[in-house]
């Protein structure tokens, strides 16, 4: 177990606040029409974001001081409480259902989304594995297949609510993890053909899914259903130019944009700040991404270095596929942006996860 530890990541702090303050002004601009209309409250989703930022960053500072080591120590304990709030989470009237999907559970006013806190349980969990069988990696039986095995079952549970979103992420990042780790190429070939044809089976298993990829590829098919969401997220980023609209100035957020303070709030801030704002927020991303790397290359262990890979895969995935569907580029699914998207549970676990990284920072050799 490491001994030393020294100051956290001072810009890697940093990095993070910044993005979350971008997040909370964001939110409060994208959903103020809406939390209008529907609460008599403009601030209705700002104030309970706020309420899990300070949560969030006081959780985060805490788990700064936790030496990492601790959830190594608890990792099978953590991940199979998760697996017991994935299995309850599909039991009606404990799991609730939002837009088709079965993925909270209630408490009190607020609710919790189980399947946002097994990708970090997972990370943590598939660290561990991967530290002390490193040179079984190489086998696919007695490497490849046990480590992924777990990956998949918690992959089923999530697509019961259905959650294809999250589990896209979850499964993403501990590829990341197992392909650092040193697995074959020729055993992920042989995984990614059965994957494809995994996805496929779950695209054409049910129609929405199969409309959400038709309307990627044209979503002038059907502007007023499937193809909804893109278009009026383009003519959000469309308009905003290079300077934006201005702050607050939004035309889409007027009930055009579906919810827009939640998986499109990137268009709503590409529109108000315009294509510099958009690619400051990337560039801030891009800066806490390398930050991480640089933690994890400088990890005294394995087990802290493969739980930093982890980590900053689960961001960078997140990112990029909400990003991506937002401009476009990629299907829509529901994934939200770290830090800046309205969701107590997204929020919370993302600031979580930056504080393990925090303490694994305060024991790295960069």
């Amino acid at each position: 177990m490491p001994t030393k530890r020294t100051t956290p990541d001072l810009i890697l702090i940093i990095l993070t606040l910044t993005l979350l303050a971008v997040g909370l002004t964001m939110v409060y601009s994208a959903s103020a029409v809406w939390a209008e209309y529907k609460f008599n409250d403009s601030f209705f989703f700002a104030k309970r974001q706020m309420l899990f930022a300070v949560v969030g960053i006081v959780a985060m500072f805490f788990i700064m001081n936790v030496d990492y080591w601790t959830w190594r120590t608890w990792a099978k304990v953590i991940i199979i409480a998760c697996f017991v709030l994935l299995i309850l989470v599909l039991i009606p009237g404990i799991g609730n259902e939002r837009n088709g999907s079965r993925s909270w559970i209630g408490v009190g006013a607020f609710s919790i989304q189980p399947s946002e806190f097994m990708k970090l349980a997972m990370i943590s969990f598939l660290a561990k594995f991967l530290s002390e069988k490193q040179k079984l990696i190489t086998s696919f039986k007695k490497g490849l297949v046990p480590s992924l095995g777990l990956v998949f079952l918690a992959f089923g549970l999530i697509m019961l609510q259905p959650d294809l979103g999250t589990g896209t992420v979850m499964v993403g990042t501990c590829i990341v993890m197992i392909f650092v780790a040193g697995a074959r190429i020729r055993h992920f070939a042989f995984l990614g053909l059965l994957g494809l044809a995994g996805f496929a089976a779950l695209v054409f298993s049910a129609p929405y899914r199969m409309k959400r990829i038709t309307s990627f590829l044209d979503p002038w098919e059907d502007p007023l259903g499937s193809g909804f969401q893109i278009i009026q997220s383009l003519y959000a980023i469309g308009p905003g130019g290079l300077f934006g609209l201005g702050l607050g100035q939004s035309r889409q957020k007027f009930f055009y944009l579906p919810e827009p303070q939640t998986d499109f709030i990137f268009a709503i801030l590409s529109e108000e700040l315009g294509f510099i704002g958009g690619s400051f927020v990337i560039l801030l991303f891009a800066l806490l991404l390398w930050r991480g790397v640089r933690i994890a290359l400088g990890a005294p262990d394995l087990y802290g270095s493969f739980l930093a890979v982890g980590i900053v895969a689960m961001i960078a995935i997140q990112v990029m596929i909400n990003i991506g569907v937002v401009t476009g580029l990629m299907p829509v699914t529901g994934i939200t942006l770290p830090f800046l998207s309205y969701g107590g549970s997204s929020l919370t676990l993302m600031l979580l996860a930056i504080g393990v990284l925090l303490n694994i920072s305060r024991y790295s050799r960069f």
